[in-house]
């Protein structure tokens, strides 16, 4: 049954992800254009354009809605332009949905796309004494690899992970990359391979972390009743999306603040930051973890991957790395956890990420997911979050 604040799926559209160093629009028309073809509209039927911000790409990334409307054709049709860092693509796909949903639009576009430079993502040049993630940078020398150290060796310590985990989930991914056709990385890695590679930041190796790379997503949404009218009933829908920020005392370090809030007087919320990421989700669809067959994790490293399966509700706190061992994040298991691949086989493009991975899900829903198809899909959830504080998740059910 859809409840009344779903919406529909129409069409989903990607551009290969890679390293060409080509205006990023170019890469994000053709997602659009894609995903109105899927949909089986044309670009005068949509009525928003809600653009992902990408801040590496001048005056053009920080409008991206009017820089993709403005390519596509200027058809009158209202923009928007969402930053959340990795979590702006969700929060582009919730301003169409609640625009849709508040029944000012019908049927809109969510697209987002990158170039990004060589070696890990860094701030914009200049000095910014006063801009946390510019200090982190200049002050602790805390780039993205050491920060996703810092969580690998949390994870180690207090959960007794090893480097020989971090490796199998690498392994996995990987593997069920292979035959994706819009990944960068289609080969598969062995646990030598990985175990082989150089130490970038202790204790996670060259493998273990994902590139920076160009790419682009967009998805094509629409009320259910736009939906039905255009022959379109049974389409996938967003049945929940989540945005939420920490709740204050934030007792864990969350990059790029350089530590925690005090809980001497206030207590620790029941939920961390990022549990609440997906219990907000879980909750707004009705759904649960148990409900689950896919899910598309932000996999920046591969430790990472392993706290967003306890994150999820998958499994308990610390028991992430048996739930691997297990097989119930590959294939046959109960929850496939990136069988796009993740960031893994993708790398980074900022803006793209958080819709590409409601890309993967609709597939996999519909059953057009080729060799990687999670048989019987019928829910999935995305996952990540956005530096300083932004929640990112959808639930997508058939």
């Amino acid at each position: 049954m859809s409840s009344d604040t779903d919406i529909a799926v129409l069409g989903v559209g990607m551009h290969p992800w890679g390293k060409w160093g080509r205006n990023f629009v170019e890469y994000g028309i053709v997602a659009a254009r894609g995903a109105i073809a899927d949909a089986g509209l044309s670009w005068a039927d949509i009525d928003f354009c809600s653009g992902a911000d990408t801040m590496r790409n001048g005056y053009p990334g920080y409008v991206s809605g009017a820089t993709f409307a403005q390519a596509l054709g200027w058809s009158g049709a209202r923009v928007a332009s969402s930053y959340a860092a990795c979590a702006s693509g969700v929060t582009a796909l919730e301003t169409a949905r609640m625009r849709i949903l508040a029944g000012k639009c019908d049927v809109a576009l969510v697209v987002g796309a990158d170039t990004t430079p060589k070696g890990f993502l860094a701030p914009n040049a200049g000095d910014r004494p006063d801009d946390p993630d510019w200090l982190r940078f200049r002050l602790l020398g805390a780039t993205n690899p050491t920060y996703f150290a810092f969580y690998a060796r949390r994870r180690m310590d207090v959960w007794g992970a090893t480097a020989e985990d971090f490796a199998r989930v690498k392994v996995k991914n990987a593997r069920h990359g292979l035959t994706n056709p819009f990944a960068r990385y289609r080969k598969e890695v062995t646990f030598e391979d990985v175990m082989a590679s150089p130490v970038v930041s202790d204790p996670l190796r060259l493998l273990d972390i994902c590139a920076t790379s160009d790419g682009a997503a967009a998805v094509v949404i629409s009320s259910m009743d736009y939906a039905r009218r255009h022959g379109r009933p049974d389409a996938v829908r967003v049945a929940g999306v989540s945005t939420v920020t920490p709740s204050f005392p934030n007792a864990i370090i969350e990059m790029p603040d350089f530590s925690t809030d005090s809980a001497v007087a206030v207590p620790v919320p029941e939920l961390g930051f990022k549990d609440s990421i997906a219990a907000a989700a879980y909750e707004e669809a009705g759904l649960g973890p148990e409900d689950l067959d896919l899910a598309e994790v932000y996999d920046l490293s591969t430790a990472l991957e392993l706290d967003w399966y306890e994150h999820l509700g998958l499994c308990k706190a610390g028991e992430a790395e048996k739930l691997l061992a297990d097989g119930a994040t590959t294939h046959g298991g109960s929850c496939v956890v990136n069988p796009s691949g993740g960031l893994a086989c993708f790398g980074e493009a900022v803006p793209a990420q958080a819709i590409a991975q409601v890309c993967e899900v609709t597939w996999h829903l519909r059953g057009q997911a080729g060799d990687r198809q999670v048989e019987g899909a019928r829910a999935g959830m995305t996952i990540n979050q956005g530096l300083f504080g932004h929640g990112s998740s959808v639930v997508l059910i058939r």
